[in-house]
């Protein structure tokens, strides 16, 4: 069992006490996080909550144990900051796997830029994971999809971009200069994982019914074949793949935002902030909230595509 990051838990849970708010602030589901709360009970061989039907309380013995988990919650993150000094240090980034090479090469190059002496490790998470990878500080920083709720995090300037739809070859739409959401009723979607990306999906989906597109059935991956068969639709940038079609979507309905986050600020989360900042406008054709769209590029479908 991993200790500290039990500990970890139970510290937000004896914070919040409530599992619900906790495992928000953690960016993970509530009954994994009971789970591992009973597991922490079940090796320490105590009980450290109270729980109700109405209320959360810490028992004795979790009072006791507060203290002392927090120190060494604490003790390793301060070990884990002095490691990551110095020459040789390893910057470890969260990003989403459908980033595009491409969008990857020029964040990689451009952090290289400005600090060689620190290399970026990217790990290829979803969202959600990456909220939890941050709060326990297996990472230290990632790229988001907002909206996300992660209190214990900052986050840094945040970028958008407008997707359009990918549709068959054959698909009748694809006559048409730009496509209207509504035109896609009695279609079937293709859309990121939803236990993945929860408040990207969400949002989509929200916003598609409101514009009069009620997906027959939603699928959930990164790959297009079902796009190229023609059993379903998809969101996203142009894509170099045989077969499928990009169009725009009438008034740019959908709007991806992106962002940095961290939870210790540090001189290189600042510095890879100013990278990526960079390299999601050149090289993913994002632009600042409120800005006209930039430039498209070709590349995986996706948010950062």
């Amino acid at each position: 069992m991993d200790m500290v990051r039990h500990l970890r838990y139970f510290t937000v849970v004896a914070e919040e006490l409530h599992f619900g708010r906790a495992a928000i602030r953690l960016g993970m589901a509530q009954p994994p996080l009971s789970q591992r709360i009973k597991r922490l009970e079940a090796e320490l061989g105590v009980q450290l909550f109270d729980r109700s039907a109405r209320q959360v309380r810490l028992t004795e013995e979790g009072r006791l144990l507060l203290g002392e988990a927090r120190e060494v919650v604490a003790r390793v993150d301060r070990l884990r900051d002095l490691l990551r000094q110095g020459d040789g240090a390893v910057l470890r980034v969260g990003v989403p796997p459908d980033l595009a090479a491409a969008v990857i090469a020029a964040l990689v190059a451009g952090f290289r830029e400005h600090d060689p002496a620190v290399r970026l490790a990217p790990v290829e998470i979803w969202t959600a994971d990456q909220v939890t990878a941050l709060e326990e500080g297996a990472i230290d920083v990632g790229l988001v999809r907002h909206p996300v709720t992660a209190p214990a995090l900052s986050f840094g300037r945040t970028l958008v971009q407008t997707p359009g739809v990918l549709l068959a070859a054959d698909d009748p739409l694809v006559r048409s200069a730009d496509v209207h959401l509504a035109d896609l009723a009695g279609r079937e979607l293709v859309m990121l994982p939803m236990d993945g990306e929860p408040g990207l999906h969400a949002e989509t989906l929200a916003e598609c019914r409101r514009q009069g597109f009620l997906p027959e059935r939603v699928h959930h991956g990164i790959g297009l074949g079902l796009v190229v068969a023609g059993s379903a639709v998809a969101f996203g940038e142009r894509a170099e793949v045989p077969g499928v079609v990009w169009r725009p979507l009438l008034g740019s309905p959908l709007a991806w935002r992106v962002s940095t986050a961290w939870r210790t600020a540090t001189p290189m989360t600042e510095e890879f902030e100013a990278a990526a900042v960079r390299a999601l406008k050149e090289s993913a054709g994002m632009a600042d909230e409120g800005a006209a769209p930039a430039r498209r590029v070709s590349g995986r479908p996706g948010l950062l595509s």
